[in-house]
C-alpha cells in the first residue's frame, strides 16, 4: 500500500503507513529532518511508536521538506500526511504551510504501483511503501535552509514552534528581534509547548520575558531568569534566605504537579493494558507451583559456559528451563493450543513459538522464538541472545511478537520469589521463573544448602485441565532437578 498523495506537479504528501498487525495509530517518537532540509529516496525521516514497537520511517521520493504536519509526542492515524516534500524546489514560489494543529483530511490509502502490491523495481518493500535500498541507508547530513526574506525568516520560527523544534537556520542574516516582546508580528511570544507550560506553571507572562532564543524564541532559560528576585544594579545577586518558620503562618499550597503525575496511556503501555484486560477476562485462568532443587541445573550451566560447542553464545539458567519446557511440551503436546472463539474449536500447534517477556524502556513486550522446538541448545541460547539484545534496544519488530504459542516470564531476575502471571493472549500457557536461592533442603536424608527455585504455570483452562498442567510444571521441574533427562526425554 502506498503512504504518499500528490497535492501538485511539485508537491507530494507522506501518510502515516498501515504498519500492519491490525493498528490503527502511531505515535511520532523523533523527527530527522526539519522544513528546508533535502532528502533522498530511502532516508529515515522520523521514528514512530506503534502499540507493538517503534519502527523508522523512510521517505519514497527526493526533494526538500516543506512542512511537517505533527509534532514530536502527537498520536496520527494510519493514513493521515505526516509530511509534505517539495519535489521540484526553487521552481516557484511554495505555499505556506498548513499550521501543524489542524488534523488533515484523512484519505483512503490507495495501493501502490500498478495495484498488485509490488514495489517499484530496485526497492525491497519494508512495512508500507518502499523499503531502503542499500546504497541509501546512510543518512545524509541537514542542509540549511536557502536564503529568505525577513517574512520567510519568521514563518520558519512560527512552524518551528508548532513543531517543537529550533527553526532552520537561514542564509541570510536574522533580521533583529525586539528585546521586550520575542513575539511575531501578531503579538504572540515564540516558544515551544513545554516552554510555555512552564511559563504557565510558574506564573510568567511570556509577552514580559526577554528572548535570547534563536530567531527571538523564548527559551527555558529566558523564564527562570524573569521568575528570578530581582537585584539592585551593582549588588551582587543573594540567594533567597528560607521564610522563618511560625506557628501563625498558614501552610503554603502545594501545586498539584507536585503531589500527582498525570501519564498518558499510549503507545506499547496501551496495548499492554487493553492485552492485559482481555486476556485476564476472557480466558479463565489456573495457576499451579512446584519449588524444585536446580543444584545439578547451575553445575550444568557452569559446564557448558566451557563448552566449546557453546563458544560465542550466552549460557545461562533460562536457557535451560526454556529447553525444558519445549521438552515438557514434547511429551505433553495438547497444552500447546489456542482457542478459537468465531469457530468454537482448539486449535492444536505442531510447532513451538516460544515468547520470552521482556521489561524494556517502553514497557512490557514479548518477541518469540520461532520455531523453538527445532532447535539445538546452541541455537536456542543464540536466538534467544538475539531476542534479549534486540528487545534492549528497542528494535522489536511487531513479526518478533506475533504469532506465540507459549512463554517464559523469568521474575527471578528482579529478586521476587514467584508470581501468578497473566497469559499473553492467544496462547495457553505462561511459565514464570523465581529467584534461586541458596536453601537448606532435605537432599539425600539430609539437610544441605541447594540452590532452588519456585515455578508457576499459568494455562486457559478451556483448554487445559488441572491433570494435563500438573504434568508440564511436573515435567519442567524434574528436568532441572535431573538435567540428564534432556537426553532421555527429548
Amino acid at each position: 500500500m502506498t503512504t504518499m498523495t500528490e497535492t501538485s506537479a511539485r508537491f507530494r504528501e507522506f501518510k502515516m503507513p498501515d504498519v500492519g498487525e491490525g493498528l490503527t495509530e502511531a505515535e511520532i517518537l523523533k523527527w530527522f529532518v526539519q522544513p528546508g532540509d533535502t532528502v533522498t529516496d530511502g532516508q529515515v525521516v522520523c521514528e514512530v511508536e506503534t502499540a507493538k514497537a517503534a519502527v523508522e520511517l523512510p521517505i519514497p521520493f527526493d526533494g526538500v521538506v516543506h512542512e511537517l504536519r505533527f509534532p514530536e509526542g502527537t498520536t496520527v492515524d494510519v493514513g493521515q500526511v505526516i509530511i509534505a516534500i517539495d519535489v521540484a524546489p526553487g521552481s516557484g514560489d511554495a505555499p505556506a504551510p498548513a499550521p501543524a494543529a489542524a488534523a488533515p483530511v484523512q484519505e483512503p490509502v490507495e495501493a501502490a504501483g500498478s495495484g498488485d502490491g509490488d514495489a517499484p523495481k530496485g526497492r525491497t518493500p519494508v512495512l508500507v511503501g518502499y523499503g531502503v535500498a542499500e546504497s541509501s541507508t546512510k543518512r545524509r547530513p541537514r542542509k540549511g535552509a536557502s536564503a529568505a526574506p525577513e517574512a520567510a525568516a519568521v514563518a520558519a520560527a512560527v512552524q518551528a514552534e508548532l513543531n517543537g523544534h529550533a527553526a532552520p537556520a537561514a542564509a541570510a542574516p536574522a533580521p533583529s528581534v525586539p528585546a521586550q516582546a520575542g513575539a511575531q508580528d501578531g503579538g504572540r511570544p515564540l516558544a515551544k509547548p513545554p516552554v510555555r507550560k512552564l511559563a504557565k506553571d510558574l506564573g510568567i507572562d511570556l509577552a514580559t520575558v526577554v528572548p535570547t532564543g534563536k530567531d527571538g524564541i523564548i527559551t527555558r532559560e529566558d523564564v527562570h531568569a524573569a521568575a528570578a528576585p530581582a537585584v539592585a544594579p551593582g549588588a551582587a545577586p543573594v540567594p533567597p534566605a528560607p521564610a522563618p518558620v511560625t506557628a501563625e503562618a498558614p501552610a503554603a499550597a502545594v501545586p498539584a504537579s507536585a503531589r500527582e503525575t498525570r501519564i498518558p496511556v499510549k503507545g506499547v503501555r496501551k496495548a499492554i493494558a487493553q492485552a492485559m484486560v482481555g486476556s485476564a477476562f476472557t480466558a479463565p485462568h489456573v495457576t499451579e507451583f512446584v519449588t524444585v532443587d536446580v543444584t545439578r541445573t547451575m553445575k550444568l550451566v557452569a559446564e557448558l559456559k566451557e563448552d566449546k560447542d557453546m563458544a560465542g553464545v550466552r549460557v545461562n539458567p533460562l536457557l535451560i528451563i526454556a529447553k525444558a519446557l519445549l521438552v515438557a511440551i514434547k511429551r505433553n503436546p495438547e497444552v500447546n493450543a489456542a482457542w478459537d472463539e468465531a469457530n468454537q474449536e482448539i486449535v492444536q500447534k505442531h510447532y513451538v513459538n516460544l515468547g520470552i517477556a521482556a521489561a524494556t524502556p517502553r514497557g512490557l513486550i514479548v518477541p518469540n522464538i520461532k520455531d523453538a522446538h527445532d532447535k539445538t541448545l546452541p541455537q536456542l541460547a543464540a536466538a534467544l541472545g538475539e531476542l534479549v539484545t534486540t528487545a534492549r534496544d528497542g528494535k522489536t519488530s511487531p513479526a518478533a511478537m506475533a504469532g506465540g504459542t507459549v512463554t517464559i516470564t523469568n521474575v527471578g531476575v528482579f529478586g521476587v520469589d514467584t508470581g501468578t502471571p497473566i497469559l499473553n493472549p492467544g496462547e495457553s500457557a505462561i511459565l514464570a521463573v523465581g529467584a534461586i536461592k541458596l536453601q537448606p533442603w532435605v537432599h539425600k536424608g539430609k539437610v544441605k544448602p541447594r540452590q532452588v527455585t519456585t515455578l508457576a504455570l499459568s494455562f486457559d483452562h478451556r483448554l487445559v485441565d488441572g491433570e494435563l498442567g500438573s504434568k508440564v510444571l511436573a515435567d519442567v521441574a524434574a528436568i532441572l532437578e535431573q538435567p540428564k533427562r534432556l537426553i532421555t526425554w527429548a
